[in-house]
Parts: C-alpha cells; structure tokens; sequence
C-alpha cells in the first residue's frame, strides 16, 4: 500500500478541511468564488497545454523561492 504524500506545508488535516470546505458549498458560491479568482489584480488565469504544466509548477516554485 502506498502512503499518501502532500504537498509541503499541508498535511491529511489541512487536506480534510479544504475538501470539507468545497464539499459543502453551494453551486451559488462555488461559482461566486471562481469569478471572484478571475477578478484578482495580482493574479492573472490562463490557459497552457498540459504538457507544460510541470514546467509552469517549476517555474512557479523557483519564483516563490526568489
């Protein structure tokens, strides 16, 4: 059996809460809180093809590391 692994910083608890979190929204405020992420001025959503997708996490955490 293979252990669970998460990412740093979080553990099964904090996982727990944030699936508890989204489990228990409404439709109303799960929509409510992607169009509030779309309207942030200090982040931008965009679209790449997956296959980019873990050079954008490298690049992501080199950034917060900076």
């Amino acid at each position: 059996m293979k252990q669970s692994q998460f990412p740093p910083g979080w553990d099964e608890e904090r996982a727990k809460r944030v699936l508890a979190h989204y489990e228990s929204q409404s439709e109303e405020e799960a929509v409510a809180e992607d169009e509030a992420a779309f309207e942030a001025v200090d982040q931008t959503v965009m679209e790449i093809p997956t296959e980019l997708v873990p050079k954008v996490h490298e690049l992501i955490a080199k950034h917060k590391v900076a």
